[in-house]
C-alpha cells in the first residue's frame, strides 16, 4: 500500500510504515488518517511494525499551517493526533520506532508510543517545544513524556522546552538505542525479527495490562485538551 505520504510494505510479517511528505513530515489530517490505516493494515497482517520517517527527520509534529487556519479541520487534526498514541500503545504486536533524525512535538509523542525506540547519531534535535512556541503542554503529551522519560528530563522537557541532542536523548529515555544512520533500518528490522520470537499473545496482554491506566488517561484527557485548544484560539483571535 502506497499513498502520497505514508508508505506501507510487508515482508516476513514485518510491516514498515514510513512517513515521507518530502519535507518535515508534518502530521496533517491526511497523514494522520494514513497512519491509522497503515496500523489497521498491519494488525490485519499480524505484523510487527517498524515505524520510520525520511532522511534526517522522523516528524516535526502537527501541521502548523492547519493549526494557524483553525476551525474544524484543526480540531479534527488535534483529536486524531492526541488519540494516536493510545492506538499504538495498545497495538497487539511489537512496534519499533526507527527515528531518522529530528523529532519534535507530536512527532515525539508518536515515537514514544512505540515499544522500542532506536535513534541515529547526528546533529539532530529532539524536543517537545510547546512551551517555547506559547502553548501550554497538552495533558496527553505530558502523559506520554512521563511514560518514558527520567523524572528530571520530564520536568525539563515539559516546563523548559529543552532541546535534547541524540546522546542526552538516549540517556534520558527518548531512545533505547542509538546507531549510525546507515545502520538504522537494518538494526530495526533485525530487532523486529528477534521480537517475533516472543509469545505474542502474552506480549499483547502484558503491554495492555501495564498501559491500561495510561491509555485511559489519554482518552479521558483528549476532550479537555481540545477544549483548551478552542479557548486558546478564541483568546488569540480576540473579540470580533
Amino acid at each position: 500500500m502506497t499513498t502520497e505520504t505514508v508508505h506501507y510494505s510487508l515482508r516476513d510479517r514485518i510491516a514498515t510504515i514510513q512517513i515521507d511528505d518530502g519535507k518535515r513530515n508534518a502530521l496533517s489530517p491526511q497523514v494522520l488518517a494514513e497512519i491509522y490505516k497503515a496500523f489497521d493494515r498491519a494488525e490485519a497482517d499480524h505484523a510487527t511494525v517498524v515505524m520510520t520517517g525520511r532522511e534526517d527527520v522522523f516528524s516535526a509534529g502537527f501541521d502548523l499551517n492547519v493549526m494557524k487556519r483553525g476551525g474544524l479541520n484543526a480540531l479534527c487534526m488535534l483529536r486524531a493526533g492526541y488519540a494516536l498514541p493510545a492506538r499504538v500503545l495498545s497495538y497487539p504486536y511489537p512496534v519499533i520506532a526507527a527515528c531518522n533524525g529530528h523529532v519534535m512535538a507530536m512527532g515525539v509523542f508518536l515515537m514514544l508510543s512505540a515499544d522500542y525506540m532506536i535513534g541515529c547519531r547526528g546533529d539532530f534535535r529532539i524536543a517537545a517545544n510547546e512551551v517555547a512556541i506559547g502553548l501550554t503542554m497538552p495533558r496527553v503529551a505530558a502523559a506520554m513524556l512521563k511514560h518514558r522519560l527520567t523524572p528530571a528530563a520530564y520536568q525539563r522537557a515539559v516546563v523548559l522546552s529543552e532541546f535534547f541532542d541524540v546522546e542526552t536523548a538516549l540517556s534520558n529515555g527518548f531512545f533505547d538505542k542509538v546507531v549510525n544512520s546507515d545502520e538504522l533500518m537494518h538494526c530495526a528490522e533485525s530487532h523486529a525479527r528477534e521480537l517475533q520470537e516472543l509469545d505474542l499473545d502474552a506480549h499483547a496482554a502484558s503491554k495492555r495490562r501495564i498501559r491500561a491506566a495510561l491509555i485511559r488517561r489519554i482518552r479521558f484527557n483528549i476532550p479537555l485538551d481540545l477544549l483548551d485548544a478552542i479557548r486558546m484560539g478564541l483568546r488569540r483571535r480576540g473579540p470580533r
